[in-house]
C-alpha cells in the first residue's frame, strides 16, 4: 500500500467512523482532515489556511441574509396569509387540506428556503388543523414533512449558494431559476399521491373554487410573495447580485414582518437574529473545515478515482445516474445537507459531467437527494421536527412517510432523466448550460 493510498484511507474511514459514533460533523470533518495532513506529511498550518479560503468568498456573504431574511418572514406572520392563499387556490379538491399544505410549502419555501423552518412554522399550524377535520394525524405530518422539501428546491436556497460556490462558481441566478419547475414536479407528484390516499381514506375536501375568494387572499399575500420577487427577479434580471439582492431581502422582510404584517415586536427581531446567528455559526465552520476536507480530496486525487471507480462498474450513463443517486441518498441518511453538499459535489460532480449531466441540473438533484436524507433516520432532522410538532412516534410517521417516498422518487427520477426541467427556466433567460 503506498502512502496515497494510506492516506486516502486516513481521511475517509476516520470520517466514516466518527460519523458512525454520532460526532459532530464539523469534528468529524476537522480530526479526519488533521489526521491526514499528519499521515501526508503536511503543516498543521494548512488547516486554518484552507478553512479560512473556504469561506473568502464573496458569494457566501448571502447565506447569512438568505438565513435572516427566512427566519424574519417565517416569524412575522407570513405561514397564516400563505395557507389562505394555498386554500384558496386548491382547498376544494378531495383531500383539500393535504393540498393546502403542499401549496403551501412551495410559497413559504420561496420565503424560507429551509425545509425544517417549512415543517416547523406550517405544521404547527396545519396538522392540528388536518387532525381536527378529519385526517389521521401521522398522514398529517408524512404530507408536511415531505412537502416541506420543495423549499430547498424553490429560490432562494442558501444551499443552492453553498452548491453554487462548492462547484465553482456556478452562476446562482441559474440554479435559482433552475429550481422553480422541479420544485413543481415535485409539489404535483406529492399531490397525486395525497389525491390517491385521500380518496381511498375519504378524507373532506373544501369549499367551491372562488376566484374572487383567490384574488382577494392574493393581494393579502402580496408583501410576503414580492420578497421572492426582489431576489429572483433582481438577480436574474442583473439589476444586483445574489449577495445584494439577499441583503435587500432582509431589510424587506424586516419591515412586512413589523409594520405591515405586525407579527413581530423588536423584540421577537432581537430573538430571531440570536437564532440566525446560531444557525450560520455552524454553517459556516462546516463551511470552513469541509474546504480543508477537500483540500486533502483534492491531494489525493480522491474525485479522479472516484470517477474511474464509478464508470468502472458501469458504462452506460443510465447506471452511473443511478449510482450517483444512490450514494446520495444513502449519504443523506447519515449526514446532514450542508456537509453533503460540500463534501460530495468535488467528489461526484466530475462524474456527472462525464456522462454528460450539467452542473446546473446536478446541483438540483444533490439537493433533492439531500432532502430525501432529511426524512429518513437515523439524521433525518426534518422527520425529527415533524414526529415532535405533532407528538407522534418516529416510527408511525416513517410508516406514514412510505408512499410518499415513492413519490419524492418518481420526481427525482424525472429530473435525472429529463434535463430540460432543470435546464429550461435558465436557458429561457439566457444562461450558459
Amino acid at each position: 500500500m503506498n502512502a496515497e493510498t494510506l492516506s486516502t484511507l486516513i481521511l475517509l474511514g476516520s470520517f466514516l467512523l466518527m460519523v458512525f459514533l454520532r460526532f459532530p460533523i464539523a469534528y468529524s470533518v476537522g480530526i479526519s482532515t488533521v489526521l491526514c495532513l499528519i499521515s501526508m506529511g503536511e503543516q498543521l498550518t494548512t488547516l486554518p489556511t484552507q478553512m479560512v479560503k473556504g469561506v473568502w468568498s464573496f458569494s457566501l456573504m448571502a447565506v447569512p441574509f438568505f438565513i435572516t431574511m427566512g427566519v424574519l418572514m417565517g416569524s412575522g406572520g407570513i405561514s397564516e396569509k400563505l395557507i389562505a392563499l394555498a386554500n384558496s387556490l386548491v382547498g376544494w379538491m378531495r383531500g383539500g387540506l393535504a393540498m393546502v399544505n403542499i401549496v403551501a410549502s412551495y410559497f413559504f419555501g420561496g420565503i424560507s428556503g429551509s425545509a425544517a423552518a417549512d415543517t416547523a412554522s406550517l405544521g404547527s399550524i396545519l396538522i392540528p388543523m388536518m387532525v381536527d377535520q378529519g385526517y389521521d394525524a401521522d398522514f398529517s405530518t408524512a404530507v408536511t414533512i415531505t412537502s416541506s422539501c420543495e423549499g430547498l428546491l424553490v429560490p432562494p436556497s442558501h444551499n443552492m449558494v453553498i452548491y453554487a460556490t462548492t462547484a465553482g462558481g456556478i452562476s446562482v441566478g441559474a440554479l435559482f431559476m433552475a429550481g422553480y419547475l422541479p420544485g413543481a414536479i415535485l409539489a404535483l407528484s406529492l399531490m397525486v399521491g395525497s389525491y390517491i390516499i385521500s380518496v381511498k381514506r375519504n378524507y373532506p375536501k373544501g369549499e367551491k373554487f372562488s376566484i374572487k375568494s383567490f384574488v382577494k387572499q392574493l393581494l393579502t399575500s402580496f408583501w410576503a410573495l414580492a420578497a421572492i420577487l426582489i431576489v429572483v427577479v433582481g438577480v436574474v434580471g442583473g439589476v444586483f447580485t445574489a449577495t445584494e439582492s439577499a441583503a435587500i431581502a432582509v431589510i424587506y422582510s424586516l419591515i412586512v414582518s413589523v409594520f405591515i404584517y405586525k407579527g413581530l415586536n423588536w423584540k421577537g427581531v432581537w430573538q430571531n437574529l440570536e437564532h440566525c446567528i446560531e444557525t450560520l455559526s455552524i454553517v459556516l465552520i462546516l463551511i470552513a473545515m469541509s474546504a480543508a476536507f477537500g483540500y486533502c480530496l483534492t491531494k489525493l486525487h480522491v474525485p479522479a478515482k472516484a470517477a474511474t471507480l464509478i464508470t468502472s462498474i458501469s458504462s452506460s450513463p443510465v447506471v452511473i445516474a443511478l449510482l450517483l443517486n444512490l450514494i446520495l441518498l444513502v449519504l443523506g441518511m447519515i449526514m446532514d445537507m450542508a456537509p453533503i453538499i460540500l463534501i460530495a459535489t468535488p467528489i461526484l460532480l466530475p462524474v456527472a459531467t462525464g456522462i454528460g449531466i450539467s452542473p446546473i441540473q446536478f446541483g438540483i438533484m444533490i439537493v433533492l437527494n439531500c432532502g430525501i436524507g432529511l426524512l429518513t433516520p437515523p439524521v433525518g432532522a426534518v422527520l425529527f421536527i415533524g414526529s415532535a410538532v405533532a407528538k407522534l412516534p418516529m416510527e408511525k410517521v416513517v410508516k406514514a412517510t412510505l408512499p410518499f417516498y415513492l413519490c419524492m422518487l418518481i420526481a427525482l427520477l424525472l429530473i435525472t432523466f429529463i434535463p430540460q426541467i432543470s435546464l429550461w427556466l435558465p436557458s429561457l433567460f439566457g444562461y450558459a448550460m
